[in-house]
């Protein structure tokens, strides 16, 4: 395994997305830690959030929405995207294993994992609403 040489600006990275249930892009995160960090380019950001999550250590999720997204909770969890206002959100319920053996069974070879979108219109945007409107 790579051992990673200590970065302030990383850890920074890491703790602006640790205090955050919103899912942020990078442009968010770059946002957030430029107070402390204002030279700080948005390329390392985008490196060491791309890094962070080839690591495990955080999430990176692709909504449809051509911007990556991040979450600090690596934990087995389903998200839902308002398609309205464009939230991401963590959604409480339990992970499927059975949904996840079934794949395994129609797919012949290893599925070692599964990542669900759930879409639709979230609370804060109203419940009757449609997209666009």
């Amino acid at each position: 395994m790579k051992i990673l040489k200590y970065s302030r600006q990383r850890e920074s990275i890491k703790a602006s997305l640790s205090r955050r249930t919103d899912h942020p892009t990078a442009d968010m995160i770059y946002t957030d830690i430029r107070t402390e960090f204002p030279n700080i380019s948005l390329g390392t950001v985008y490196r060491n959030l791309n890094l962070l999550s080839e690591l495990g250590e955080i999430q990176k999720l692709t909504c449809g929405d051509g911007k990556d997204h991040f979450d600090w909770n690596t934990t087995p969890h389903y998200h839902f995207i308002c398609r309205h206002c464009g939230a991401v959100l963590d959604l409480p319920l339990p992970p499927q294993e059975e949904l996840q053996s079934q794949a395994q069974k129609a797919f012949g070879g290893t599925v070692d994992s599964h990542m669900i979108y759930f879409y639709g219109c979230c609370t804060g945007c109203g419940q009757s609403e449609t997209p666009g409107q």
